[in-house]
């Protein structure tokens, strides 16, 4: 079945820098749009980032544009998400998932996503 494995969490402090990783097998990872959400403890899931299609147009949260850059490598088959200037408020264990709507418009939704990785916890402290 088709997996998405996430990695490159841990524990950064304030101002740091983290990239995480996402590696897909068993899709046609090329058509599928790739978002990136994460979740507090004690908040719903929210979306963060997200790239429609083949290598199209990226999309970011307010409050994050700026300091995240989404990307993909469809040789790859891997999305990344690098994080700057990272600030307590982005605690949350971060999550990727793929639609196979390929320009969907709705990629801000958890539910237009078919396929959902494991999470990789990223703590940031003061």
């Amino acid at each position: 079945q088709v997996q998405l494995v996430e990695s490159g969490g841990g524990l950064v402090q304030a101002g740091g820098s983290l990239r995480l990783s996402c590696a897909a097998s068993r899709l046609t990872f090329s058509s599928y749009t790739m978002g990136w959400f994460r979740q507090a403890p004690g908040k719903e899931r929210e979306f963060v980032a997200a790239i429609i299609g083949s290598g199209g147009s990226t999309y970011y949260r307010d409050g994050v544009k700026g300091r995240f850059t989404m990307s993909r490598d469809n040789a790859k088959d891997t999305v990344y998400l690098q994080m700057n200037s990272l600030n307590p408020e982005d605690t949350a264990v971060y999550y990727c998932a793929a639609s196979s709507r390929a320009r969907t418009v709705f990629f801000r939704r958890t539910t237009e996503y078919d396929y959902w990785g494991q999470g990789t916890q990223v703590t940031v402290s003061s």
